[in-house]
This record gives C-alpha cells, structure tokens and sequence, in this order.
C-alpha cells in the first residue's frame, strides 16, 4: 500500500489519487514519484476505472520538490542528480500517458513541482484562493524537468515569463495562462470537480481514450530525447556557483546575493 498516497475507487469508476503529505504541504518526495508512477501505471491498466481525480490532503496543493530531497541534490554528485530528475520524469510521463481523463482538484497551493502535476492533467479546477508559480529561478536552479510538460500545457510564449520570472499568480490569473481551466469559490470545489466528472461518465470510454491520444498527438512531442536533454540542461545548472548561493541562501534562511528589491 502507498504511504505517500491514498486511492479509492467508487462504482462508477471514478478513482480518487490523493496526495497524503500534507504535514510537508505535499512536496514531492523520492518515495512519492515512485508510488504516484506505480500507481498510474495500475489505473492506466485498469478498465474499470473511467475518470481519475487527483487531489491533496490539507491546505497545500503541492509545494513542489521535498526539502530533504532538495538538500540530497545539492550534495550530489552529477550521476546522481542526473538519476533522480529521470525518476521525476518518469513519474510525470506516466501521469501524463494516463488513457483515462485526469480532473486536478486544486484547493491550494501548487509551486514548482506542483505546477508540474497540474500540467499533465486533462482538466485543472481551481480554489480562487490557490496560487501557482513556477519558483526555481529563485533558487538558482530552473524547472527543467517539467518544463516539457509545462510548455506543452500553456504555450512557449506564456510558459516564458513565468519559467524566467519565478512569479506568483493567482488562479484568475492561472486560468488567463491556460493552466486552470475552472476558477470556483472553495466551497464548490467538489461540485464543480463532481459535474465534469458527469461529463466524462457520459463519454465512451473507448472513445475518450481515442479521442485523448488524437489530442497529445496533435500537440507539442515529448519525446525520450527531449526529456534527456532537459535533464542535462538541469545537471549544467546546479553545477553553477547561482545554484549553490541559491540553495545555500535557501537553507540558511537569507537572502541570495542577487537578490534586488530596487
């Protein structure tokens, strides 16, 4: 059983994908990326299950990558930072070929990483207090792993300043940017996620699996070489000396060196 994660399925073949860290706001941990691909792979297999939901436990969406994870990067050699960002990567491929539609509950927070998981989902519904961004930057690093996706979701042109900035939007502001598709007072949130489940229950199932595969095959490829050549394009940048300051200045609780509030 996941410890990471809950997953309940009801009769109607809607399965729950909850993430269940909430005490770390849902940061996505070694242990997590490895339960959320076992545990696409087993929906995506499953055709009793029509309609997935993913959700989180607590106030956080997700805050992106663990801490503790962070950390163990920053120490690590390049082979190594080189395999976990391919274990990350598998986890959202395997989110992202999922046959079944994907429904993001977003009830909070979703930063980095998070931003990540929203954009491999079919349909994003959003609480108006939530926020997103796209924070790496701010470390020294960049979002390289899911940067395919991301681009995939909202466009170059959008996906630009958002990746270079590290900014905070709102979720109107999200749903402007094509990542958020439902903007609800979080006391609907569960009737809005509950009536575009109906839709999808509708469909055909075959159909919908069909009609999913067109749509990713119309869109931007993310192919094995893309996915290797934004790993080493990320490997390049936490052997820069502004990763080191950034993750230093993170852990210490100061300020980088860049950093200019003029």
């Amino acid at each position: 059983m996941p410890e990471t994660l809950h997953i309940d399925i009801d009769a109607r073949g809607l399965a729950r994908l909850t993430l269940a860290r909430p005490e770390k706001h849902n940061a996505i941990s070694p242990q997590m990326m490895d339960e959320l691909t076992a545990a696409s792979k087993a929906l995506g297999a499953d055709r009793s299950v029509r309609v997935i939901v993913l959700a989180a436990q607590g106030t956080s969406f997700c805050a992106g990558g663990d801490l503790g994870w962070m950390r163990a990067q920053f120490e690590a050699g390049r082979a190594e930072r080189i395999s976990e960002a391919r274990r990350l990567a598998t986890m959202f491929r395997a989110l992202n070929d999922l046959p079944q539609p994907v429904i993001a509950r977003v009830q909070g927070n979703a930063f980095g990483g998070g931003v990540g998981l929203l954009s491999v989902c079919d349909l994003v519904i959003a609480a108006e207090s939530s926020r997103f961004g796209l924070t790496e930057v701010r470390l020294g690093i960049i979002p390289a792993t899911i940067s395919p996706f991301v681009v995939a979701r909202i466009g170059e042109g959008v996906a630009r300043p958002l990746i270079m900035s590290g900014k905070l939007i709102s979720a109107s502001e999200a749903k402007g940017a094509g990542l958020v598709a439902q903007v609800v007072p979080a006391v609907d949130l569960d009737a809005a996620v509950e009536a575009e489940v109906g839709h999808f229950l509708k469909a055909s199932p075959d159909a919908v699996a069909r009609a999913k595969t067109l749509a990713r095959s119309l869109g931007m490829p993310i192919t094995d070489a893309v996915i290797e050549s934004v790993i080493e394009q990320l490997a390049d940048t936490w052997e820069t000396e502004e990763a080191r300051e950034g993750i230093v200045a993170f852990f210490e609780r100061r300020e980088p060196s860049w950093r200019s509030d003029a």
